[in-house]
């Protein structure tokens, strides 16, 4: 598990470490996590990595916004983290097929 404190660090991590995934907070100092999304998204070294959107902002239609643009899954604050691994591998699972 890597960690970062802001959507410019996780860009820069994403780059340097290329994780198997990223869990990305949508509220974050300094830059949001649909902008930080994209960023990553469109860099080619990155692009392929899934993004899964933790956010306490969870209308229908906004997580249907997420999944349309590009997000592996969704995890909804607040997160019960004993069951956080659980949730990942429930979105890894449905998008494997």
């Amino acid at each position: 598990v890597i960690t970062a404190q802001s959507g410019q660090e996780a860009i820069d991590k994403a780059t340097r470490e290329k994780p198997d995934a990223i869990v990305l907070d949508m509220m974050m100092p300094g830059m949001d996590g649909k902008t930080t999304f994209n960023k990553i998204k469109q860099n080619p070294e990155t692009a392929g990595i899934p993004i899964i959107f933790l956010t306490a902002k969870v209308q229908p239609e906004e997580i249907d916004a997420y999944i349309k643009m590009g997000a592996a899954g969704v995890i909804t604050k607040p997160f019960d983290p004993m069951k956080l691994s659980d949730e990942l591998k429930a979105i890894f699972a449905a998008e494997a097929q």
